[in-house]
């Protein structure tokens, strides 16, 4: 099974990609007057928010920001933070991304690692004392985003496509953090593709609650929405009980989840007008069961399409335009008119390719890969060898040419002289009823390799024991992939987009914790 890409493939050289102020454009001169960016406090038309763009613009340039500075934002998601975004990448300016939940020591590690030119805040996050860089405040950047501002033609200027547009930092910005270079090129071209694989038009209306800070929602939804000239509902944070609620209001057709967002839907009280939605499209990653996956689209009323990318390529996989193989990650993603782009393979240790039905690491080499990591040359050489990008990640080659999610390598436990991914042992443990969520992880063993232990989040009216569970995994699992260790936790922590960050779960054998072999 392969994407319905067109066939031909187009080189490098012979083609001239877009940016992030060409998509802007093209959507304002296409669909002016028709309203685009949508809240509960007002909404600006395409040719709105082209005119504020360029008004941002200008309070940088007044400021002294020029084309190459870098600007740390780090505000909440809110249609200020999306304009300013849009002005500093339009104007060739590179947005360093932080997120707004940041200690100030965080923000003093990533201020002193890229030295910005400015930083653009808001009254609600807590910044340190910072002496080397000016402090603007995003109300003052902006101002009154609700109110109209002089109509432009055009807000592209002296911007390449091979310019880096964003600094995105990695989980955990200590320290000296990870900071992935992205370029125009791949925010155009995820503007351009996003809509083309999941059939997205100008009638439909995106909703995203995701953190405007990390790739997902900046190059799928709202260069998707520019892309296709379609509409945009911004929320500031994600809330289960008033999801359902927001997106009815909206008339939203499509939004965008990850980590547990879809199951923290499930877990709400049923309602009766629970499919009563507009929503046509929720796209995700990686995928549930085909069994979850029937029961989710049952419910509300919608499709689940599938789909994985990282902050260092946009282009990976996906459930393309109708494919519909329950379980995996999709194909490669191609573009809808540069043709095929976009090349996967799948290595062994030694780098050799793996056949249908083996495991390796995924490699991916299309043009929306990272330049590579900001001041880490070492780093960059290692991730991106010969133009492929080694993503990481443990991925089992499917006959039909999708490709099925294991674990991340580093992640990979052995125990008794077997390998396992945990994800696995945590997709059965979800499968009780009485757990909310579960994260497994390896712990030191007395013998040798590791022991597996069990972090569970039970649902609020559950009353089950560590020997139930035991039992429930024993059933459905081989007996060295069933934990040996387990404990009951309030909440998983969280890396900015929502992923479960293991390496802040408690370590040692703290109280609580249940040994099965006691």
């Amino acid at each position: 099974m392969g994407p319905p890409a067109p066939a031909r493939e187009v080189s490098v050289d012979q083609v001239t990609y877009r940016t992030i102020p060409d998509l802007l454009d093209d959507a304002a001169n296409t669909h002016g007057d028709r309203q685009w960016l949508r809240t509960d406090d007002g909404a600006l038309s395409f040719g709105q928010a082209r005119a504020h763009v360029a008004r941002v613009m200008e309070s940088f340039r007044a400021a002294g920001v020029t084309k190459g500075d870098l600007v740390l934002v780090t505000t909440r998601t809110t249609p200020s933070y999306l304009l300013t975004w849009l002005a500093l990448t339009s104007m060739g300016a590179v947005a360093v991304t932080a997120n707004p939940a940041s200690t100030p020591a965080e923000l003093e590690g990533l201020v002193a690692q890229t030295t910005p030119k400015a930083i653009v805040s808001d009254a609600a996050v807590a910044l340190p004392e910072l002496n080397r860089a000016g402090c603007l405040g995003v109300e003052e950047v902006v101002g009154d985003w609700t109110r109209s501002a002089p109509l432009v033609d055009t807000v592209a200027g002296d911007v390449a496509h091979d310019d880096v547009a964003v600094l995105i930092p990695t989980s955990g910005t200590t320290g000296r953090s990870k900071l992935v270079m992205q370029t125009h090129r791949a925010y155009a071209m995820a503007g351009e593709g996003f809509p083309w694989w999941l059939d997205l038009t100008s009638d439909d209306i995106l909703l995203t609650a995701l953190p405007l800070f990390h790739l997902n929602a900046p190059a799928y939804s709202v260069m998707g929405s520019l892309g296709c000239g379609a509409g945009l509902v911004l929320l500031e944070r994600f809330s289960g009980s008033g999801f359902l609620d927001a997106a009815r209001r909206h008339g939203a057709t499509e939004f965008n989840a990850i980590g547990a967002m879809v199951e923290i839907l499930m877990r709400q009280p049923e309602r009766a007008d629970d499919a009563d939605n507009a929503l046509r499209i929720c796209y995700t990653g990686p995928s549930p069961t085909q069994e979850r996956q029937l029961e989710i689209e049952a419910r509300f009323g919608l499709q689940v399409v599938c789909g994985y990318a990282m902050s260092e390529s946009p282009y990976a996989l996906v459930w393309h335009r109708g494919m519909r193989p329950y379980g995996t990650l999709g194909v490669p993603r191609q573009h809808p008119t540069l043709g095929h782009v976009n090349d996967a393979r799948v290595v062994d240790e030694h780098g050799d390719d793996v056949p249908a039905g083996g495991s390796g690491e995924l490699l991916l080499r299309n043009p929306t890969l990272t330049p590579g990591y900001w001041g880490m040359p070492e780093e960059t050489a290692r991730v991106i060898v010969d133009g492929w990008l080694h993503t990481g990640d443990l991925v089992t080659v499917n006959a039909d040419g999708t490709y099925t999610f294991v674990s991340r390598i580093k992640e990979v436990l052995r125990r008794r002289g077997e390998n396992l991914s945990p994800v696995e042992v945590q997709d059965v443990l979800e499968m009780h009823p009485g757990v909310l969520e579960a994260a497994v992880v390896g712990v030191p063993s007395e013998l040798s390799e590791e022991e597996i232990k069990a972090f569970v989040v039970l649902t609020d009216d559950a009353e089950v024991s560590f020997t139930e569970l035991r039992t429930f995994a024993g059933e459905r699992l081989a007996a060295f992939k069933v934990p040996r260790y387990w404990q009951r936790v309030d909440e998983l922590p969280r890396t900015p987009t929502q992923r479960i960050a293991k390496h802040r779960l408690p370590t040692g054998h703290p109280p609580g914790e249940w040994d099965a072999m006691s």
